[in-house]
């Protein structure tokens, strides 16, 4: 039964194996249905351990995967004044693992949620980033933002309102709502992306979108309309999950 993995694991990464009494109260908020990552309260992504105290987005293994695809190419590209901006930041996760596989990278790290903005600096701290390599910007998608970037990397909330019975109950319940739906079928958010992105990048600047299950054709033809030509690659599970746009350059 996956309730008793889950106990196993619970038991084992947040407990050493003892059987204390919080564990038992901790296996009651599993048997109700709340994610096991915000029990145990962290998860790691990429070698990094990402606190989820402030209930952000779960990171999800499908963006942890890739993440990591990136990293493998850009590091080996990456120069001295890397600038990089984690939009749609949540618990700060692409960004802390950027910071720490991309060694002359700088991240700045855009959230709404001023609950967030200080979950995004907690998770730095517990990752020894030094803060001089970090901001973090309380910004409503673009809003405020002056610089421009290298690379923007952004994971934004993509779900389509009508098909919310398609979500698991844990996740409607647990997580937060802000994070998982988007108007216009999902794509909202990935709109405004297309269309404000470009001024933030700095010439030949890349910028990387996570989207949802059967949202390629949609969003390749909107990619045509803002002038951006795309380059869309696969999760680990054989879904279309991340486009790659290049500023004034084609891919």
């Amino acid at each position: 039964m996956r309730s008793t993995k889950e106990k196993a694991w619970l038991l084992r990464e947040k407990y050493h194996g003892n059987e204390m009494p919080r564990f038992f109260a901790d296996t009651k908020r599993l048997e109700a249905g709340e994610p096991l990552a915000y029990v145990i309260g962290w998860v790691d992504f990429l070698g990094c351990r990402i606190d989820l105290s402030a209930k952000p987005l779960i990171p999800r293994s499908e963006t942890e995967f890739w993440v990591e695809l990136v990293i493998i190419h850009q590091s080996l590209v990456t120069s001295k004044n890397t600038k990089i901006l984690d939009l749609f930041a949540g618990s700060g996760c692409i960004g802390i693992a950027l910071l720490k596989h991309l060694l002359n990278a700088t991240v700045d790290f855009g959230e709404k949620d001023p609950v967030l903005c200080k979950q995004i600096k907690k998770n730095t701290a517990l990752n020894n980033i030094d803060p001089a390599r970090t901001r973090v910007i309380q910004t409503d998608v673009f809003s405020g933002l002056t610089g421009t970037y290298d690379y923007i990397f952004a994971n934004p909330p993509y779900i389509d309102p009508s098909k919310k019975n398609t979500v698991q109950h844990s996740v409607l319940t647990y997580e937060p709502k802000g994070a998982l739906f988007a108007r216009s079928g999902g794509l909202f958010f990935i709109e405004r992306l297309l269309t404000q992105g470009a001024k933030h990048l700095r010439q030949g600047g890349i910028m990387y979108i996570e989207f949802g299950h059967g949202q390629k054709v949609a969003i390749a033809r909107l990619t045509r309309t803002y002038g951006w030509n795309p380059t869309f690659a696969k999760d680990q599970f054989g879904k279309w999950r991340v486009v790659r746009l290049k500023k004034n350059h084609p891919l």
